[in-house]
């Protein structure tokens, strides 16, 4: 009996080398080798061959194995490195592109609009203050010349809380005034500060939250007056809504806190439903201020005859619908992650005077 080893290697070395991929190789690797392969088939004829065929047939069949499989072996590591490449062109990143905005995140519009605020009047000269979220009775009301028979507390739906210190109810803070308080109580004049935070009223429609941000400031020097104020606002408006053109004045106004006290106005148009700041001859109060008043002064243990200054303040979500177009302050609050992106910005995007507010 002989064997035809030399047509069999040469058909399988063929069909090793058309397999067009991994799955094919192993087809030809089981057609031959496996169990039932052909390969196989040979070795068991073996046993009708007399000892001397047997011993030739035998190695004959032993180097074809070897070859078929040192062939698969080769063949399946170049199938493996073209495979790998092909992947790796079809998967490849260019490293000099930017970051896919979706799936980097975004910055709420408060916390951005409160990083401008501070940006631009860090440049001013103003530190960054903090206060407590609770507080009490002194610091919100009465030390900012809101005694508790003063009608002027009816301007505020308080949150009063179980808990008191001294006889009276703490409370959340209705603004971020007591940082003032606070700050000139602990320190030494003068002062150059703003207080950005949470503050609290029982208020809730499309312009008012129960919860909301509001950024308070403070100079107190020696010869501080109202045209330094008018100056100081007139700037950061300006540098907010990067214009020079942002048309603006000051009304008489009243707060407990300062006297002389006044209202800033900017101006405005105002067109199917749609608030353009900058143009028309429409106006819109965007913030109050004034000059501390002496009770503030003395309630701090300053003397007003030696010390003066001035105070403002400002919702920060009403400033942010104003400059973004956001129309409804409920929606701040509501966790949608499709008003996110719309709204929001790029973390990377920290807002400067020198490189833009809102690129």
């Amino acid at each position: 009996m002989t064997l035809d080893v030399g047509s069999l290697r040469d058909q399988a070395l063929a069909a090793i080398d058309a397999a067009a991929d991994l799955r094919a190789l192993d087809e030809v690797r089981v057609s031959y080798l496996g169990k039932k392969g052909a390969v196989t088939g040979l070795l068991k004829q073996l046993g009708g061959m007399d000892p001397d065929s047997r011993k030739e047939a035998g190695r004959q069949i032993n180097e074809l194995k070897d070859r078929l499989e040192s062939a698969l072996g080769e063949r399946k590591a170049g199938l493996q490195a073209a495979a790998l490449e092909a992947r790796l062109q079809a998967e490849r990143v260019d490293v000099t592109l930017p970051a896919r905005e979706e799936q980097v995140g975004r910055i709420h519009p408060v916390s951005q609009v409160t990083d401008e605020i501070i940006a631009i009047f860090a440049d001013m000269g103003f530190a960054v203050a903090e206060g407590p979220d609770v507080e009490d009775d002194f610091h919100n009301f009465e030390a900012l010349n809101l005694p508790k028979e003063h009608p002027a507390r009816q301007m505020h739906d308080t949150f009063y809380l179980e808990a008191e210190q001294n006889g009276a109810p703490l409370l959340l803070r209705t603004h971020t005034s007591p940082v003032q308080i606070r700050t000139m109580l602990a320190g030494k004049p003068p002062f150059r500060i703003i207080a950005p935070g949470r503050t609290y009223r029982v208020d809730s429609d499309m312009t008012h939250t129960p919860m909301f941000h509001q950024v308070e400031g403070l100079l107190i020097d020696r010869r501080t007056h109202m045209g330094h104020l008018k100056g100081c606002l007139i700037d950061f408006v300006r540098s907010y809504f990067e214009s020079d053109r942002i048309p603006v004045r000051f009304r008489p106004s009243y707060f407990p806190f300062t006297e002389p006290s006044a209202e800033m106005d900017i101006g405005c148009k105002r067109s199917q439903g749609e608030l353009v700041v900058g143009e028309g001859s429409d106006w819109l109060e965007i913030l109050g201020c004034g000059m501390v008043h002496p009770k503030v002064l003395r309630a701090v243990n300053l003397d007003p005859d030696e010390w003066q200054g001035f105070a403002f303040g400002m919702g920060i979500d009403r400033v942010a619908m104003l400059k973004y177009g956001i129309p409804d302050l409920r929606t701040f609050f509501e966790a949608d992650l499709r008003w996110l992106k719309h709204y929001g910005f790029m973390p990377l995007d920290v807002p400067t005077l020198a490189g833009g507010l809102s690129r």
